[in-house]
Parts: C-alpha cells; sequence; structure tokens
C-alpha cells in the first residue's frame, strides 16, 4: 500500500518543489529531486510487476480519500493496482525515469531546467494517475493532466512560434478526441448509474444487444455507442488517423519529451484505456470491427508517410503512430494481450530510438536533417549501436524456427499472427500489417543508412556552417568543413545502454506471460484462450512473412541508400503525384486548414469584428460612454458660473414643482 502511494505521489511532490522553487532551489536541486523521485518510483514499480508474473499477488485498490459524493453519483479517490497497472507502472516509471536522467546532458545549457524536470514530474504523476484510476472520473482526471503537460512541454521552449502553434494543435485536437471520451463517460454512467471502473466491466456482458440509446434522433445499440465514444477519446490521445496530425508537430519541444510523451506513455493510453475496458469492447462487435478499421489504416498511413520524412525525429514519430495502429488492430480482433506486449515492447526501442536520436541531433549540433548527416557510425559508435539495437527491434528482427528475436520480433508478429487467426477484418488487417512491416523496415534501415554510413554531408548544414564559420564553397572537397561530431555525455548514454537490453531481450523474456498466460493477467483484461492458442496454429507461412518482409526491407534500403543513391530521386521523379501526396502527409493539414482552420478563424472575425465590436461594444460599454460624454457637453453649459442664470434656473424648477402638485 505505501509503495503505491511513493510511486504515484513522489513525482507529484518533485514536480511541486521543482516548480514552485525554481530558480530559487537552483539546476542541480531540481534535476536531483525530480531524477531521485523516479528512480524512487521505478525501483518499487518492478517488484509489483515481479509478485504479478509470479501470480503471487492479486488486484488491490488503495483508497486515497473521499471524493464526490453527489446524488446518485459516490465515489473515492482510489488508486487500483492489477496486472495491466503493474504493467504501465513499470513502463511509464521506467522510460520516466531513464529521461529524466538523460535531460542532465541534453538540457544541460538550457537555462529553464528546473521548470522542464517540473513539467516531466508533473506529467509522470498525471499518467501515473490514469493508469491506476479505480473510476471513469478518476481516469479522466489523468487523461486530462497528461494533456495539460503535454501542451506544457511541446511548448517549453515558447519563445519559437513554431513550438506555440505545435502546443496549441496537439491541444486542441486532442479536445476534439477528449469530447467524445466525455460523452462516453456521461454515457456510462447514464447506463450503469456507476463511474466504478470494477462495477462496469462486471456488469458489460449482459448488456451486449440487450438496449439501444437514444443518439442525435436515433436508437441506436447502447454498447456500440459507447464503445465508439470512448474510442473517438483513444483515438485523439493515441494519434489515429483523423485526429493524428498533432503528434509529428510535436516534435517541436525538446527530444526528450519526444522520447517520453510520444513515444512510450502518452500516446499508449488510448491502448491502456481500451484494454482496461476490453469487456465492454467485447460486447460490442461493431465497435470492435472499427477499432480494427482505424488501427489498420492508421498503421498504413503512418507508415508510407515515414518513408518520404527527412527529420529524423519525424520519421520515428510517423513510426510511433504506426506502431499504435499495430496494438489497436490487435485490441479489435479480442488480442488485448498481445496489444499490450507491443505496447511493453514498444516502450523500449521507441524510446531508445528517440533518445538515440536525441543523441545524433546533441552531436550534430541540433540539425535533424538526415540529408545533412552521413558516415556517422565510426564518431559517436555507442549512440550507432544504441540506435542499432532499436533498428533490429523496430523492424523485427528474428527467427522463429529458433524461438529467438529482439523485442518487436515477438510482439508485432504475436498481432500479425493473431490477426490472420481471428478471420473476419482480422484477415484484412494481416494484410495491412505485413505491407507496413516492409514500410517499417525500409523507413528504419533508411534512416539508419542516412544516418551513420556514406560519405559526411555536414558541411551543407547551416547549423554545421555556423559552428565551423565556414561555407561549401570555403571547405571545398572537405565535406566535414572540418567539424568533428562527439559522443553524447554519460547521462545520456547510460539510458541509451538500458533501453538497448529492453529492446534485446523483453520479448525474449516476456513473450509467455503476455500472450499465453490468462493466470498471469487475472481478469484485469478480457482474455480470449481459444484466440490465443489459434495463434500459434497458424500456418508456416505466416509465422515467417514478418521476416521476408522485413529483409525485402532492408534490401530496398539499402539499394537505394548504399548501392546506388541516385535510385531516390528518379523514384520521386517517376512517382510524381504519389510522391508528393505521401509526401505532403496525406494532404490531411491541408484538408483541415480547408475545412475547419479558415472557416473558424473567419468566424472569430466576424463575430470580433460585427458582434463584439460592432454590436456589443457600439451599444454597450462603448454606446454608454458616449451618452455620458455627450450628456456632460450639454450639462456643462449650465454651468455659466453668473448668479442671475443660477437664479433664473431655480426659479423655473420652482414653477416646474409647483405646477406638478397642482395639476
Amino acid at each position: 500500500m505505501n509503495s503505491i502511494l511513493i510511486i504515484v505521489f513522489a513525482p507529484l511532490l518533485a514536480a511541486i518543489i521543482a516548480g514552485l522553487g525554481n530558480r530559487a532551489i537552483g539546476n542541480v536541486a531540481a534535476k536531483s529531486i525530480t531524477t531521485g523521485a523516479l528512480f524512487l518510483a521505478c525501483g518499487l514499480s518492478w517488484p509489483i510487476f515481479i509478485d504479478f508474473l509470479s501470480g503471487s499477488e492479486t488486484a488491490t485498490v488503495v483508497p486515497v480519500m473521499k471524493w464526490v459524493e453527489s446524488g446518485a453519483m459516490s465515489f473515492d479517490w482510489a488508486l487500483r493496482v492489477d496486472t495491466l497497472t503493474a504493467v504501465m507502472l513499470v513502463v511509464i516509471t521506467t522510460v520516466s525515469a531513464l529521461v529524466h536522467l538523460y535531460s542532465w546532458g541534453y538540457m544541460e545549457e538550457d537555462p529553464d531546467q528546473p521548470r522542464f524536470f517540473a513539467y516531466l514530474s508533473l506529467f509522470t504523476f498525471a499518467m501515473l494517475m490514469l493508469v491506476t484510476a479505480d473510476n471513469l472520473v478518476q481516469m479522466f482526471f489523468g487523461w486530462e493532466g497528461v494533456g495539460l503537460a503535454s501542451y506544457l512541454l511541446i511548448g517549453f521552449w515558447y519563445k519559437k512560434p513554431s513550438a506555440n502553434a505545435a502546443a496549441i494543435k496537439a491541444f486542441v485536437v486532442n479536445r476534439v478526441g477528449d469530447l467524445g471520451f466525455m460523452l462516453g463517460i456521461f454515457g456510462t454512467f447514464l447506463v450503469f448509474q456507476t463511474t466504478s471502473i470494477p462495477a462496469i466491466l462486471e456488469a458489460a456482458p449482459a448488456m451486449e444487444g440487450a438496449s439501444s440509446i437514444g443518439f442525435m434522433g436515433m436508437r441506436l445499440d447502447t454498447m456500440t455507442i459507447l464503445c465508439l465514444l470512448l474510442f473517438i477519446g483513444a483515438m485523439g490521445k493515441s494519434a489515429q488517423l483523423g485526429l493524428h496530425t498533432w503528434l509529428p508537430d510535436a516534435m517541436e519541444g525538446p527530444t526528450p519529451v519526444s522520447a517520453l510523451i510520444h513515444a512510450a506513455t502518452m500516446v499508449t493510453a488510448g491502448v491502456f484505456m481500451v484494454c482496461r475496458l476490453s469487456p465492454m469492447f467485447e460486447a460490442a462487435p461493431v465497435a470492435l470491427a472499427f477499432v480494427t478499421i482505424i488501427g489498420a489504416a492508421t498503421c498504413l498511413f503512418a507508415a508510407t508517410v515515414g518513408t518520404t520524412q527527412w527529420d529524423i525525429k519525424r520519421v520515428i514519430a510517423y513510426s510511433t503512430c504506426s506502431q499504435l495502429g499495430y496494438m489497436f488492430f490487435a485490441a479489435g480482433v479480442g488480442a488485448y494481450g498481445a496489444a499490450m506486449f507491443h505496447l511493453f515492447t514498444h516502450a523500449f526501442f521507441k524510446a531508445l530510438l528517440f533518445l538515440g536520436a536525441g543523441s545524433v541531433i546533441h552531436a550534430m549540433h541540433h540539425e535533424q536533417d538526415m540529408r545533412y548527416y552521413g558516415g556517422l557510425r565510426k564518431h559517436i559508435p555507442l549512440t550507432f549501436w544504441a540506435m542499432m539495437m532499436g533498428t533490429l527491434a523496430i523492424t523485427g528482427v528474428g527467427i522463429y524456427d529458433l524461438h529467438a528475436g529482439f523485442a518487436g520480433f515477438w510482439s508485432k508478429d504475436a498481432i500479425l499472427e493473431v490477426s490472420y487467426a481471428a478471420g473476419g477484418h482480422g484477415t484484412g488487417a494481416f494484410w495491412v500489417g505485413v505491407f507496413a512491416a516492409l514500410l517499417t523496415s525500409f523507413y528504419s534501415w533508411r534512416l539508419m543508412f542516412l544516418t551513420f554510413w556514406g560519405k559526411p554531408r555536414w558541411i551543407e548544414s547551416e547549423h554545421i556552417q555556423h559552428s565551423v564559420h565556414k561555407t561549401p564553397e570555403e571547405a571545398g572537397e572537405d565535406t566535414t568543413g572540418g567539424y568533428h561530431p562527439h559522443e553524447s555525455p554519460l547521462s545520456m548514454l547510460i539510458p541509451l545502454g538500458v533501453l538497448s537490453i529492453g529492446a534485446i531481450a523483453a520479448g525474449q523474456v516476456f513473450a509467455g506471460n503476455f500472450l499465453d498466460s490468462a493466470d498471469f493477467w487475472n481478469g484485469s483484461i478480457a482474455y480470449n484462450a481459444e484466440l490465443m492458442h489459434a495463434m500459434h496454429e497458424v500456418p508456416w507461412w505466416v509465422k515467417n512473412t514478418a521476416l521476408l518482409v522485413m529483409l525485402l526491407g532492408l534490401f530496398g534500403a539499402w539499394l537505394a541508400y548504399i548501392r546506388n543513391t541516385d535510385i531516390p530521386r528518379q523514384t520521386t521523379q517517376q512517382l510524381g503525384a504519389i510522391y508528393n501526396f505521401v509526401y505532403n502527409k496525406w494532404y490531411f493539414d491541408e484538408l483541415y486548414n480547408l475545412l475547419f482552420v479558415k472557416p473558424a478563424f473567419w468566424l472569430g472575425r466576424v463575430l470580433w469584428k460585427r458582434g463584439d465590436e460592432g454590436t456589443i461594444n457600439r451599444f454597450g460599454p462603448d454606446g454608454a460612454a458616449w451618452l455620458v460624454s455627450q450628456g456632460s457637453v450639454y450639462a456643462k453649459r449650465f454651468q455659466s458660473g453668473q448668479m442671475t442664470s443660477y437664479a433664473l434656473i431655480m426659479l423655473i424648477g420652482l414653477v416646474a414643482a409647483i405646477t406638478w402638485v397642482l395639476f
């Protein structure tokens, strides 16, 4: 009980001290307090997770305080810890602790370090509140908390207009999803008369097809509507197709923020929520089909866009979006254990890739365009090998017959196999997932080849030119311009080493628990034993398809970026409009700008100019001020200063009063 309270509230206390103390306590104290609190939470989380692995632990509810009591609505603030929560605890606290440590080196020169570390710890607290929620309102509290912290962290460098725009975009897009989430919570309370998650999940199976609910003038299946509304919230928070546009722009925040929020924790909140409420979704087959379709579509969309981007962080961001699609279509076919397993392994290798990218950016004087990299593996070898481990994990390198492979091999392949075994809409998701795996391999190895192989192209970068004070013409044939990239400090390399271990071994060690053990999950998710068993019975070619497409993607990237570097230029010219369509992210931003942003600004200008200034101000405050002003002009004419005039006015007033009384 005490461990849970410390895990959840230690980051909050650290955030308050660092945030309110700010410069008063100094950079080192603020960093030490927040980092220490996260390592303490991490150290307490792993024993809880291990207890659940061994089967010696059961679900526990730790009461905190009485929270709300209003009519039929009454609930406490309580922390629920079961297997699903334990998985999220180790993911959140481990990644957050390592990101805090990494930030010691990455943010060393930033003047606002206490504020940054306070925001990081505040985010971690909000995420922990979300995953330990015992009722839907408490979950929404954490849900909105991570949204607030995300806004603060994305816009941390608030003097950059692009960072401010990205923060606002993330906030607004997430509010769209949150509206659906709120409606889902309201509807759930209306139907079940409680916000208690255990009570709702216990009653949910009996509701399948049992009732209808009025929605937008129609009578629709109750559970379908509730689950679709809840899933809209998940689409916003987990950047699924349609509400995904905020995620790539969020790369404007510092790289540690990208690793923490947009790779391992915040964006997985939607996946966690769907798995937590999986008995509800099991009672709504139509909603599950929708989850599968959206997940598969997101997986495909993001993978295609990732193949064309040049910014190293944006490539990894679209990779995140694609991998989240895998998790959702796994949940959509009923394989919640496989979805959570990929969430677990993805946290390690994606945080590793983001932090590795940050180490590259640190070495390259904050240059993020991969076209200005090349030949870095000899200069930053530790970063190179760390990113190599992450790449081997995300592309799913492994051999099925030997039962050996990197983390992504176990979790991503499991999703493909279980989708094929599920049949129906799962079969379509399987083929989409296979094609996305091909693209994942291509853009991942493309990133590695552009960054670490080939000749240095550094002098073409304005950032490097500024560093060495040379232009390409002045450098001549020296493509390095005399610049010497340097390896990152130890505080940045240690997290890379730890995460590399997770990228290598997390799948190998924990696959049996996540995929094949109903006892491990112990009722914390809806576990379909027959489906998980069928996953192991799929044909041999299904099990080895992911390995085949990984090799094809690797070969394609090697051919285009090592063997013949003119192929990308020729290909983009031949594809023409198709390439532009993909490079411009399927024109979602342009479409939303046309449909929503411009009309919103137009309406705002109309309401401002004609409504606020033209009507309200004109006839309200401005009109009243004008009347007073004009009245004073006429009133002062009576103030002549002559006694005879005042006497005449008094006489007229007296006559008027007498006349009023008499008549």
